[in-house]
């Protein structure tokens, strides 16, 4: 399916103490393994917000098919590097796939979940468990416009609050592991999903 690709990288990891997006897995950082697997999928443009941690961020991703974007007001949070994502992708009108960089566990796999279970029309989201759902997810054109309203850290949920029709569900419960805290990475290593220092 003909689609973009937006990848969260702006966050300034402040639980964690240190960039997420530099942690590595198998040896590459969290930021570029989330990019290739995103390129994965062959979407028609992937754009990478930047915000915390940029300089860093930039090298790991250097002589990678993306489009880098700053957010400048990243501090207040997922929406506005949603916006700033969106923007230089809104005239594509195609599906979009947004992913972040803090789930060790994603794989192309998930990616190509969503992309089969979406089309033009149908927004797909990553459920985690009964009452919790998530990134990564596919949005469609029309739900991609009321990005612009979104605000603060609400994320996603948002766009669905008042619409006609709710999105499609995935099942995948592992993604609900995410890398926030100091105690969240430990258990990563010990898992072996991220390498240790």
């Amino acid at each position: 399916m003909h689609h973009c690709a937006l990848l969260l990288a702006a966050g300034g990891s402040t639980r964690l103490g240190r960039p997420k997006q530099l942690l590595n897995i198998n040896g590459v950082p969290l930021v570029r393994h989330m990019a290739e697997l995103l390129l994965a999928t062959q979407p028609t443009r992937l754009v990478v917000v930047t915000g915390g941690a940029e300089t860093g961020v930039c090298e790991a991703l250097a002589g990678l098919d993306s489009v880098m974007v700053q957010n400048e007001n990243w501090q207040t949070g997922l929406a506005s590097s949603l916006r700033c994502g969106h923007r230089m992708l809104a005239h594509d009108n195609a599906p979009l796939l947004i992913a972040g960089t803090d789930q060790p566990r994603l794989t192309e796999s998930h990616l190509r979940a969503l992309l089969e279970h979406g089309d033009a029309r149908k927004d797909v989201v990553t459920a985690y468990g009964p009452e919790s759902c998530g990134i990564p997810v596919l949005l469609s054109p029309a739900t991609q416009q009321r990005i612009d309203a979104l605000h603060g850290d609400t994320g996603l949920r948002q766009l669905w609050k008042n619409a006609e029709t709710a999105p499609v569900l995935v099942d995948a419960p592992e993604l609900a592991f995410d890398i926030d805290t100091p105690v969240q990475l430990d258990a990563a290593r010990r898992a072996r999903w991220i390498d240790p220092d």
